[in-house]
């Protein structure tokens, strides 16, 4: 698979339900640099594993939707809107960020992911509009 095919195939599957998600993906030397709105932070594989199991616990779904899928050589792009249904609440989907990262795919797998992320708006139609398909 291509590196974008392989970056396609990460936000496709079952994140919420799939334990095995981290081990399918994620290279066994994998890094995610992270600067979200409670500051940065790098996750190693295993900390990757332990996010993921935490999300498991709180959400029966996640979705991604995405404005722009961007590949250079082993290096993909992605804009994109998370979406989730909570546990407790399964039929109501609510946008939990938006997202900006940058993928290096290594041996076929997810190698270190460069990522800045903020809360989703919902009350804000402009921000909104800006992460919807076009």
């Amino acid at each position: 698979m291509s590196p974008l095919e392989i970056v396609k195939a990460f936000y496709a599957s079952d994140v919420a339900n799939d334990a095995d998600v981290i081990s399918k993906f994620f290279h066994e030397d994998a890094e995610l640099h992270w600067t979200s709105s409670q500051g940065f932070r790098v996750l190693n594989h295993n900390d990757l594993e332990s996010f993921f199991s935490e999300t498991r616990k709180a959400f029966e779904n996640l979705r991604f939707e995405f404005t722009h899928l961007i590949e250079s050589n082993s290096t993909v792009v992605t804009r994109h809107t998370l979406f989730g249904s909570a546990i407790e609440d399964s039929k109501n989907e609510t946008a939990l960020g938006h997202f900006s990262t940058i993928w290096e795919v290594k041996d076929g797998k997810l190698y270190r992911g460069y990522e800045i992320s903020q809360p989703a708006d919902e009350s804000n139609s402009k921000s909104m509009a800006s992460y919807s398909k076009k």
